[in-house]
């Protein structure tokens, strides 16, 4: 991880006055080197150490002592998971915004263009101002549907955070980060010692524990790097983001282009060519954003081949209470409370005790997570974003609810199964 840090500081600073076709080409080589490091085999065997030592303190568990799904309590707090941390990290932010009601008034009708300017007009804004731009510094490259490179980002999106901000200071109190963190690891750690005395009164119970002991340090040790690859990604798109949009920003004063953002319209080799001719024929941008405003209104299906097939299915919904709504287990336990439907995460205004419903999550959505008490998504598996974070911090959740955010309306009070993977509306 240090060694990745280390190789996005130099791209920033290779990159910083780079532009034409010195840019384009360094980008391409730049891509060679993520995909590089991104499949790094240390990395890739970081990340499946962790998903083994899951996979076999489940099996064995419930093997050994009846007990299902038991990494799921031995996932919580685990140090490294740059993507849980950025949710603990924003309720230091909160701590800041707090002290001070005029910025917390301020946001209220806060602007993304003008947002750091306005703020240090207040009292206390200097001082929110910096906890925010340190949180960017870390974070601010990501965003809902971050892959997308064209996505506006935490820091070019700033207001994306206020509602996660105004609920955190609204659902905890101050210190809340440590005393989240510190709780998620007692727990992991009554819960690993509770099944090592269990394991112990059994036939060849002395063995049985020396091996748990030495999976759960691994799982401790490795699954929070699960979540660093799309991190090192999304570190590095944001870089070349900003040096493309630089590139844009000197052909809109040519008129080659009306403003920045068309760039968004044109593949990469496109926009190399335009760079390097000063020429578009700007009708190609209009048909684009044309067809796109078409395409944003499909709804794809839920599984597709490679060869366009698309296959539906059900699921077998003989073992789940009657008229309960289906799906996958991700992080065991039960809750009941308020189902909040939300679809766009700037619309995040929840009370404690929530529980989140939308179609996905990924790792942007993660401030959310710290307010909630459960989580079904339409989409998801196991080891996806969601269902990690789920497990670290200890919140039920079914994922592959088909409907879901149809089915259940917002305000509803309903009950999810973490364990067995299912919904039901009280």
């Amino acid at each position: 991880m240090s060694r990745n840090e280390a190789s996005i500081k130099d791209l920033k600073q290779r990159i910083a006055n780079l532009s034409g076709d010195e840019l384009f080409a360094f980008i391409i080589e730049t891509y060679k080197q993520l995909k590089e490091a991104m499949y790094d085999p240390q990395g890739m065997a970081a990340i499946y150490v962790g998903v083994y030592a899951v996979s076999w303190l489940n099996k064995n568990m419930e093997k050994w002592l009846g007990e299902k799904s038991a990494a799921d309590s031995l996932s919580k707090s685990v140090v490294g998971n740059v993507t849980s941390e950025m949710g603990l990290k924003l309720l230091d932010v909160a701590d800041v915004v707090r002290q001070y009601p005029v910025v917390m008034e301020y946001f209220q009708h806060a602007e993304d263009e003008t947002f750091f300017e306005d703020l240090t007009k207040l009292e206390g804004g200097d001082a929110v101002s910096q906890s925010i731009r340190e949180y960017l510094e870390k974070y601010g490259m990501r965003c809902s549907g971050e892959i997308d490179i064209t996505r506006p980002r935490f820091s070019e999106q700033p207001t994306a955070l206020v509602p996660m901000i105004l609920s955190n200071i609204k659902n905890f109190e101050p210190g809340a980060h440590n005393a989240i963190f510190e709780q998620g690891l007692r727990e992991a750690r009554q819960k690993e010692q509770e099944l090592l005395n269990r394991l112990e009164q059994l036939s060849g119970g002395k063995q049985k524990a020396k091996k748990t002991r030495k999976m759960i340090s691994r799982l401790r040790n490795f699954t929070g790097y699960r979540e660093y690859p799309k991190y090192l990604m999304i570190g590095r798109y944001w870089i070349i983001k900003q040096a493309l949009l630089k590139e844009a920003a000197r052909l809109v004063p040519k008129g080659v282009i009306r403003k920045k953002e068309d760039i968004y319209y044109l593949s990469f080799e496109e926009l190399r060519e335009v760079v390097r001719t000063n020429r578009l024929d700007y009708s190609i941008i209009t048909k684009r954003k044309e067809e796109y405003a078409v395409y944003e209104k499909l709804t794809p299906p839920r599984v597709m081949t490679s060869e366009g097939e698309i296959i539906s299915g059900e699921y077998d919904t003989g073992s789940i209470p009657k008229g309960a709504l289906a799906g996958i287990p991700v992080s065991s336990g039960t809750i009941e409370g308020r189902a909040r439907v939300i679809l766009r995460m700037e619309d995040a205004d929840l009370e404690e005790g929530d529980i989140l419903v939308t179609a996905f999550t990924d790792p942007s959505w993660t401030p959310v997570f710290v307010s909630i008490k459960g989580l079904v998504t339409e989409v998801g598996g196991m080891m996806t974003h969601g269902a990690v974070i789920a497990r670290e911090y200890g919140l039920p959740a079914v994922v592959g609810v088909e409907n879901a955010t149809r089915l259940i309306k917002d305000g509803q009070r309903i009950r999810v199964n973490g364990t067995e993977g299912y919904v039901e509306v009280l």
